[in-house]
């Protein structure tokens, strides 16, 4: 057979290009509402694009559209070409497909409507709820399948980060929207006060940590190697990291419940579980640096190389920040703050899309046979703009979170707060601008790598035509 014949790509393609359009549209619908933060007015006094409603679309548009699209068609090509086998269905694949991007549309529509569930990260309500889970039990199915039908003994490690992110979102997705339908489009959550809490942020925090986490460690454990042309710098580090990651992962949610009315042994299983996460973060990173560090004169002057060496260095920083959070006392200044967003956004795009960025330059040409980009300048061009978007949004936001933390914090001798609310409002405004010139720089980026892959795609040149050529 042909390699064609054994891999099935075009249902990779549709999911990548899925992938680029979400992540381009997300984007610039957070870019919106960082402008509305600064200039309220560009609300324009409609229900449908105020903050309120646009928020759940951008972070569901980044999430599951973006991310999940990216992490589906990866992981379906890794599992094929890493078991030397075709995917386990592929009329199973197509419904994995679309049923996703009717999810999104469904998303698209209903949340600019105002039906919401209003929980963090699981905003859909109950009938979009029935349906992600369907086709994710679709999506495990094919996933194991293909795996249980490979053809060589040994699991690639890729597949053990996709196999943890396909099951532990299912099992915290499916415990934090169990909910009570009273109409079409309007549901209770089945928990209440803290026990809803600590749902959620087992929820929440997983989300970060199994889907934009565990499923892109999966993803680049399979392409940096590929881009640096070297084997994984240790595979013994890398079972480590997994098993850290599952180990520890899992429990760290309630950090994010410092000072409120949950247990406080409750509180603490979240502080220790952040701190020792410090352990397999930081030693997965190592592995991926060192991998890429093993071929140094390919690096020097490898941009997509140098967008994963950036990815990873910006998942160091997340993981400090994260632990650093479940500290008592800084968390008593920082959360609550637009530190938050900052340490939120320094993961997302420095970790989560710097690598999605790498994989898309590396791997659409191959996908549709081309040899090479249209453009290395626009390429190094797009390098820039984003490390200038992701560092002017997250100082900013650091800057304004601290500052932000304090002010609400201070009192004056008789035990009044020395600052009013609009104090701190005034304070933090330039960065609030200033994280609106990060998120348009970054945003920027992206159309510039739109542009150079469809030229790129668009080239009548191909990889079998170039070698061809050479003949």
């Amino acid at each position: 057979m042909t390699e064609t014949c054994e891999y099935d790509t075009k249902v990779v393609r549709y999911f990548i290009i899925a992938a680029v359009i979400w992540a381009v549209a997300g984007m610039a619908i957070g870019v919106l509402l960082a402008a509305q933060l600064y200039w309220p007015a560009l609300n324009f006094d409609s229900p449908y694009i105020q903050f309120g409603r646009l928020r759940p679309l951008h972070t569901s548009g980044v999430i599951f559209g973006f991310v999940v699209n990216i992490l589906m068609g990866t992981s379906l090509y890794i599992v094929q070409r890493t078991g030397q086998t075709p995917l386990f269905n592929k009329s199973l694949s197509w419904m994995v497909f679309w049923g996703w991007q009717l999810i999104l549309i469904l998303a698209l529509i209903t949340l600019p409507l105002g039906f919401t569930s209003s929980k963090e990260y699981a905003e859909l309500e109950w009938p979009i709820d029935i349906l992600i889970t369907v086709v994710w039990v679709l999506y495990a199915v094919l996933f194991f399948g293909t795996v249980g039908a490979r053809k060589v003994s040994h699991i690639f490690v890729a597949n053990w980060f996709f196999g943890a992110f396909i099951i532990v979102v299912a099992m915290i997705f499916i415990v934090n929207n169990l909910a009570l339908p009273v109409s079409m489009w309007k549901s209770y959550s089945i928990y209440a006060g803290a026990q809803d809490a600590i749902v959620q942020w087992w929820w929440g925090h997983n989300a970060v940590g199994f889907l934009l986490t565990a499923g892109v460690i999966g993803m680049n454990y399979y392409f940096i190697p590929k881009v640096a042309q070297r084997p994984i710098y240790s595979y013994r580090l890398s079972i480590i990291h997994f098993w850290g990651l599952v180990g520890f992962y899992t429990w760290a949610g309630t950090h994010h419940l410092i000072y409120s009315s949950v247990p406080v042994w409750v509180q603490n299983i979240g502080i220790i579980m952040s701190l020792i996460l410090w352990v397999p973060s930081w030693a997965g990173a190592y592995n991926s640096a060192m991998t890429l560090l093993s071929n140094k004169e390919k690096l020097k002057k490898d941009y997509i190389m140098l967008f994963f060496f950036s990815a990873i260095l910006y998942y160091c920083l997340a993981t400090f920040e994260g632990p650093l959070l479940a500290i008592r006392w800084f968390n008593m200044v920082a959360h609550n703050t637009e530190w938050i967003i900052g340490h939120v956004h320094s993961g997302a795009l420095g970790w989560v899309a710097m690598s999605a960025i790498a994989v898309f330059y590396y791997f659409i040409p191959r996908l549709w046979g081309r040899e090479e980009l249209w453009s290395v300048r626009l390429l190094k061009w797009h390098f820039w703009f984003a490390h200038i978007g992701v560092a002017l949004y997250a100082i900013a936001l650091w800057v304004a979170g601290i500052g932000e933390g304090y002010m609400w914090l201070t009192q004056s001798d008789n035990g009044s707060l020395s600052y009013s609310f609009v104090e701190a409002m005034d304070f933090k405004a330039p960065w609030l601008f200033l994280r609106f010139v990060g998120g348009a720089f970054f945003v920027v980026g992206l159309l510039m790598m739109v542009f150079n892959l469809y030229k790129t795609v668009a080239s009548e040149v191909t990889s079998a035509a170039m070698a061809g050529a050479k003949q």
